[in-house]
């Protein structure tokens, strides 16, 4: 299997089934199987179940060196040694579609403090941000209130960049897609906090607003000094896009990319038909165990049912396809302190067909 055969350019279609041979597990073909290892033209690649048993595993944090994540219905969890502990629940949390208790983050500089953004009943649906003393209960104190939800395009990704002390968030346009374009209008966006919740100083728009024109972003990481982040489209495009400071993504007017007859919006650097619904989005270190993806943008998809790999380059962005149909739906990716990369399934999200230790937790090494 040659990388030609199933890189493309940006912007071409994704053949399906492209990428997705020369798998191997436990026991060929089984969803349920602990490890998968595929070949590419770098050297084979191999999946390994850390953890199984949750459920709809959705943010990603190491507090104190210990990983947690969220688990969409309101539980956040720790896993030591592969098990699952639940360290605190929310019960104030609006299920259902795709809201819940959704992203967290850790403070960059105080390991007892972390960051949620939860979906709520307040007067109808709604998201907010919260920040957690994870020493006492995980005691909630909201930050931004208020971003408008539903039960589709609830956004829900959060990050630290520590250098400028900012804390961004993405929020789907909440299925009213006009709010997109108002700049006033929190949902359609991506959000830039301060680490105390306060608007950045350095916004371009008054208040939170980073970026605006965003249909449902799902990811969020930086390379190289720039931030970018994956999104659903409807029917066709989904989306990389390069996010700049006051930059209009387009949605509902344009997708994927793009202009605009005037140019007046930022085009996406890769989109996607048939759309593969990218989830979180990490991009792998200088020093990870698999050099040769160094710098690559990797998110997992849901529609897709693969981890995928965007390779960026002066010629735009290549992409390839691993571990296709292997796992199921796939949502969040990060790196771990020790430099590989982690997935998590999402095949109990109401749209997946769960094998038994559904949802697992992966760890992407080198075979």
């Amino acid at each position: 299997m040659h990388r030609r055969s199933y890189l493309r350019a940006a912007g071409a279609a994704v053949a399906l089934g492209a990428g997705a041979g020369c798998l191997a597990g436990e026991s060929d073909g089984d969803e349920a199987a602990k490890t998968v290892t595929t070949a590419t033209d770098d050297g084979d690649v191999t999946a390994e179940t850390v953890a199984t048993g949750l459920e709809v595993p959705w943010g990603a944090a190491y507090l104190d060196g210990v990983l947690h994540l969220t688990e969409r219905p309101g539980r956040v969890v720790r896993i030591v040694d592969g098990s699952r502990e639940v360290v605190a629940e929310f019960p104030d949390t609006a299920t259902g579609g795709e809201g819940g208790l959704l992203g967290l983050a850790a403070h960059p500089d105080d390991p007892t403090v972390a960051y949620t953004y939860q979906t709520y009943d307040g007067g109808g649906r709604r998201n907010r941000i919260r920040r957690h003393d994870a020493t006492d209960g995980w005691r909630a104190e909201t930050l931004l209130d208020g971003v408008p939800g539903s039960r589709i395009h609830d956004g829900g990704r959060l990050f630290v960049s520590p250098d400028e002390g900012a804390l961004y968030a993405t929020a789907g346009d909440a299925d009213r897609a006009e709010d997109a374009q108002d700049p006033a209008a929190l949902n359609g966006k991506v959000l830039r906090l301060t680490l105390d919740g306060d608007p950045h100083p350095e916004n371009p728009l008054d208040g939170p607003v980073f970026s605006y024109g965003h249909r449902n972003p799902q990811g969020l990481a930086t390379e190289g000094g720039r931030l970018y982040a994956t999104g659903h489209g409807p029917d066709t495009d989904d989306e990389i896009n390069r996010l700049e400071a006051g930059g209009n993504y387009g949605w509902p007017e344009v997708r994927g990319r793009e202009r605009g007859a005037d140019g007046e919006f930022v085009p996406a650097i890769a989109s996607y038909t048939p759309t593969i619904a990218p989830g979180g989005l990490a991009v792998y270190p200088d020093d990870g165990p698999i050099a040769a993806w160094s710098g690559d943008l990797l998110f997992g998809t849901l529609a897709g049912t693969h981890l995928h790999r965007a390779a960026l380059g002066d010629g735009g962005v290549t992409d390839e396809r691993l571990f296709e149909d292997a796992f199921g739906r796939l949502r969040t990716t990060f790196v771990g302190p020790e430099g590989h990369l982690y997935a998590t399934t999402s095949n109990r999200d109401g749209r997946g067909r769960p094998a038994a230790e559904d949802d697992r937790l992966l760890r992407v090494v080198p075979s």
